[in-house]
């Protein structure tokens, strides 16, 4: 939310690799943009495919990603509803394919994911263990035919940035996953919500400044005097639509954290 990227932090992938599909939910919003985004990656015709992030339960939905046909694997980037719900019906329809989440609770015929998870779908596949927006958040680095993307779920969005979900959400890990990030150059992103970026390190790089200045103001407004999680939102986040404040209090309660500033 806020901290709208320009400039090479906000370029846009000029072209997808060929064996990249995006699927979008019919769900946006504030929260969710333009919708959730379902990635279904594929090496060739004959491989089995790899389904990131179902979204939400919409039967046309998740008819369209099983239409997809031959898929081996569906694989969530972190448990908040708008990217798992559809996930128990995606599994009866593809015939009980494995769903695996670092949470076990949305793990499904297969064990949950970590960083040393090997995935055979005839694709380079390495997992990014990435939390802070949400303790289970997890990235993918996937590689095909010389091309290489990054799958980040909401931990880089394809506009604006993403928030720090407290308590679950935690903010010195965010800033550790977004500099493990920052070292992906040149690497577009394929975000869960929004279009795809053209460079992951850049889009790190921008959300690293955007999240340090914000932990600065925050700061500024403890020390001006402002007691309470509301209070340091009217403040520093008066760029922002109050419709989302509530969501801003997120991450202000993960920033005050960091700082040590006890909460009411």
């Amino acid at each position: 939310m806020g901290g709208r990227m320009s400039g090479a932090a906000g370029a846009l992938a000029e072209e997808l690799p060929g064996w990249v599909t995006l699927l979008r939910a019919p769900n946006p919003g504030p929260m969710t943009l333009d919708g959730t985004n379902t990635w279904v990656l594929r090496a060739g015709p004959d491989a089995p495919a790899l389904v990131v992030d179902p979204g939400p339960a919409d039967e046309g939905h998740l008819a369209a990603i099983a239409a997809q046909g031959g898929i081996g694997c569906v694989l969530i980037t972190h448990g908040h509803p708008d990217h798992t719900d559809g996930a128990p019906r995606l599994r009866e329809l593809l015939g009980d394919v494995p769903v695996l989440a670092a949470d076990p609770a949305h793990t499904a015929g297969g064990e949950p994911l970590t960083a040393d998870t090997r995935l055979d779908l005839g694709l380079g596949l390495r997992l990014l263990p990435t939390p802070g927006h949400t303790a289970d958040s997890v990235c993918l680095l996937a590689e095909h035919d010389g091309d290489r993307v990054v799958l980040t779920g909401d931990t880089i969005l394809g506009r604006g940035t993403t928030v720090v979900a407290h308590p679950d959400g935690h903010l010195g890990d965010y800033l550790s996953s977004l500099e493990l990030l920052s070292t992906y150059r040149e690497i577009p992103v394929l975000p869960g919500h929004g279009p795809a970026l053209a460079d992951c390190g850049v889009a790190a790089d921008f959300y690293l400044a955007h999240r340090r200045a914000r932990l600065d103001q925050v700061r500024a407004a403890v020390a001006a005097g402002a007691t309470t999680a509301p209070e340091v939102v009217a403040v520093v986040y008066a760029d922002v639509d109050r419709s989302l404040w509530w969501a801003a209090e997120w991450s202000v309660r993960a920033q005050l954290e960091h700082l040590g500033v006890k909460q009411p």
